[in-house]
C-alpha cells in the first residue's frame, strides 16, 4: 500500500475531493488533532490500495470564534459523522453538513475536550 500526503488550503478541499469521488475514490477517514496554534485536519481516501491524503492546517481563531471548514458530505455522504465529531470534539464549525447533530453526537463532559486548552476537571460526581 502507498501513500501520498498533500497540503492543501481549505479552499481547495471541495476541488480535490470532487476530483477523487469521480475518479471512484473512497474516503477512508477524517481525523483531527491539535498542533500548536492549528488544527492538523488529515482527509483519507482509497483507490484500490493507494491512500491519497490532503493535510490542511486550519488555523486555530483567538477571538474566541469557531474555526470553519465547509463540509463534503454532499460529495461522500459518511462524512457526516467524522464532520460531527470535528465539531463536538475539537469546536470546528463544519458549515454545510448534510446531518447535523448540532453537537449532539457525542455526550462530553466537557465540550469541545479535544479543542481545549484546560485539562478535564473531575467534579467529583459519579455518573
Amino acid at each position: 500500500m502507498t501513500q501520498e500526503i498533500e497540503t492543501i488550503e481549505t479552499n481547495a478541499l471541495m476541488d480535490k475531493v470532487r476530483s477523487l469521488h469521480t475518479s471512484k475514490h473512497r474516503l477512508a477517514q477524517i481525523c483531527a488533532t491539535e498542533q500548536g496554534d492549528n488544527y492538523e485536519l488529515l482527509y483519507s481516501f482509497d483507490f484500490k490500495g493507494q491512500l491519497t491524503n490532503f493535510r490542511i492546517n486550519l488555523p486555530i481563531p483567538t477571538d474566541g470564534t469557531q474555526p470553519r471548514l465547509q463540509s463534503i458530505s454532499a460529495i461522500y455522504a459518511a462524512s457526516v459523522l467524522y464532520e460531527n465529531e470535528l465539531h463536538d470534539l475539537f469546536g470546528i464549525q463544519v458549515d454545510g453538513m448534510a446531518i447535523d447533530f448540532h453537537g449532539n453526537l457525542y455526550k462530553t463532559a466537557i465540550k469541545y475536550p479535544m479543542g481545549s486548552k484546560k485539562a478535564p476537571v473531575s467534579t467529583g460526581e459519579s455518573r
